[in-house]
């Protein structure tokens, strides 16, 4: 690359600077204090209590928010909104096998994929109940019923603009996150009382525990082979991100109601998401390639979501009041019925 094409590159990069640099930051920041924040919060609960880095990132973000829209740094912020987010949820498709998913057996496929459109229409349902809006409704919807945070930020890359929306999405992310620690410490109890063996525990906390961490702790928590089961039903659950987001850019499109800068609802990330989960189920990519590219997602989605807390004002969350709390608790605890319905008739 000559001279001449290395200025014009660093011309449309410089102004991103400031923005990403404060982004990256934010996300070094919350990385470094997550272990402690985490023995804290167990020392203080006195059982084990998850503060993954994306909340603290959130929290962070908020306390430094910026509100001028002239700010040197709001360039780089939406940059990691907009461009780099999809980029680490695209390569979430690393973590799938088409096998592993194919292994879970046709009455469990069905168990999740209908517990999963069946909590995002009650994420309408419930939203336009307590007076708010459709978007909110799949927002919530899509982050119970999916995976929690990443499900929130692909899910609002779709939804129509609105000057709360931001606000929306960190108020969502922090409340699964929540709602995903009081699941992780009360489903195997519950899976107990119900008389689960391992293979139904496995698919209960896999296919209703928002966030893959979570699920982790629940399922190993009772068995490696429950953990194990956990952790395949909760990737099967990600690769359905796709139609979700899809399903749900539709119908806002077909509600005449644009989203973004996208003219059709049908996200490129989605695309590549797809196709790196194909090349995954060759086995053809070396561990350390996808060991790589699972950092690149994790610092991806870390950055973009400080981002997102930067540009979040604190009042505004506050401001969203309790018909979010209904909607959010409303469809998790319908995502739990539905999966113990389900098991109960197959």
């Amino acid at each position: 690359m000559d001279k001449v094409k290395i200025d014009a590159v660093w011309q449309n990069a410089r102004p991103l600077v400031p923005g990403l640099a404060l982004a990256i930051g934010v996300a070094v920041a919350a990385v470094l204090i997550e272990p402690f924040a985490t023995d804290t919060a167990d020392f203080i609960f006195g059982f084990p209590v998850a503060i993954p880095a994306l909340v603290l990132a959130l929290i962070i973000g908020m306390a430094m928010h910026v509100s001028d829209p002239q700010s040197p740094v709001q360039p780089g912020l939406t940059f990691a909104i907009k461009k780099l987010l999809r980029v680490a949820i695209a390569l979430l498709g690393l973590r799938i096998a088409f096998s592993d998913i194919t292994a879970l057996g046709l009455s469990t496929a069905l168990i999740i994929m209908m517990s999963m459109a069946l909590t995002i229409l009650v994420g309408f349902v419930l939203a336009r109940l307590v007076g708010r809006d459709d978007a909110f409704g799949a927002l919530a919807g899509a982050a119970t019923a999916v995976c929690g945070a990443s499900a929130a930020l692909a899910t609002a890359s779709v939804l129509p603009s609105d000057k709360n929306r931001d606000a929306d999405v960190v108020f969502t992310v922090v409340a699964v996150n929540a709602l995903s620690t009081v699941a992780m410490l009360a489903y195997p109890p519950l899976c107990l009382w119900l008389g689960y063996d391992a293979r139904d525990t496995a698919i209960l906390l896999g296919a209703t525990i928002h966030d893959v961490a979570q699920v982790v702790g629940a399922g190993y928590s009772v068995s490696p082979e429950t953990g194990n089961g956990a952790v395949i039903v909760k990737l099967f659950r990600v690769f359905l991100l796709l139609p979700v987001v899809l399903g749900i850019g539709w119908y806002f499109t077909r509600q005449g109601r644009q989203y973004g800068a996208a003219k059709v609802p049908f996200p490129l990330f989605a695309m590549v998401f797809v196709a790196l989960a194909a090349l995954n189920s060759t086995g053809l990519v070396p561990p350390i390639v996808k060991s790589v590219l699972g950092e690149v997602s994790r610092w991806g989605l870390l950055i973009a979501i400080a981002a997102l807390g930067v540009g979040t004002s604190l009042g505004a969350v506050l401001r969203i009041g309790w018909q979010a709390i209904v909607v959010i608790c409303g469809t998790t605890l319908f995502l739990l019925g539905a999966v113990i319905a389900g098991l109960a008739l197959v």
